[in-house]
């Protein structure tokens, strides 16, 4: 068997939530992680930077300008910049993720006093209890191999009020959408991003991922069973994105 039939073997496996899951997703993050911002803007049209705008303006950051914040599955620190970069933000941003090969692509998108990369990952969080005023993923919370531990270390770290937002990738649920976003990432997708990334399979794992992931409204559902308050879901641009808000008690 050929290295890319097992790369290929290794993306279904992950997708489906199989014990390779966590090796798989680090490697494949590591290895396109040069090319991972450019495919972003060029497979999304450009719209993923609206997307995060919205998750950052629901953080509610403005509700405590000097705190702390955790950017969880950073990747290239695209959230965690953002973050700092608001005004009147005078905190700092801890940005969490395990594949270290992207945390080193977002060096430079923000000062290091502001933004600090932490090569983690979202189970074992390298954070005090009660020591941050929000968090944020972006893209990420997919690739966690146990969601709802995730979702209590999350809440182990925030403090009373804070808001954990989520945005990720969703099944449209209008027929129609459903049809086209399908027919896009099934076949357009991994095309374009195996041309652009050399990587054989990282972009065959992004549909599949969606495909295995729970539905928007179930997603929140789990945010409230591992403990989250007040936890809505707002669906964005046509269903194919969505984004999810819960608070600590």
């Amino acid at each position: 068997m050929t290295t890319q039939e097992l790369d290929a073997l290794d993306a279904r496996a992950a997708a489906a939530g199989a014990p390779v899951k966590r090796s798989y997703v680090q490697r494949i993050f590591s290895e396109i992680a040069p090319r991972y911002d450019f495919l972003n803007r060029v497979l999304s049209g450009g719209i993923d930077r609206s997307w995060r705008r919205a998750a950052i303006a629901a953080l509610g950051v403005d509700r405590r300008p000097a705190g702390a914040y955790l950017d969880l599955c950073a990747g290239t620190l695209d959230a965690g910049a953002a973050i700092s970069k608001l005004r009147g933000f005078r905190g700092v941003v801890v940005a969490a993720d395990f594949a270290e090969p992207m945390l080193r692509e977002g060096r430079g998108k923000a000062p290091a006093a502001v933004l600090a990369p932490v090569v983690a990952d979202a189970l074992t969080l390298p954070v005090a209890d009660a020591s941050c005023d929000g968090a944020v993923v972006a893209f990420g919370i997919r690739n966690v191999v146990d969601m709802p531990a995730a979702f209590r270390e999350v809440l182990r770290v925030l403090t009373p009020g804070a808001r954990f937002v989520i945005l990720e990738f969703t099944t449209p649920r209008l027929a129609i959408v459903r049809w086209i976003y399908g027919l896009y990432s099934r076949r357009v997708l991994p095309l374009v991003g195996a041309l652009i990334s050399g990587h054989p399979t990282a972009y065959q794992y992004l549909p599949d991922s969606i495909a295995q992931f729970p539905s928007a409204e179930r997603l929140g559902e789990i945010m409230a069973e591992s403990g989250f308050a007040n936890v809505s879901v707002v669906h964005l641009t046509f269903g194919i994105a969505a984004l999810h808000v819960g608070e600590k008690q």
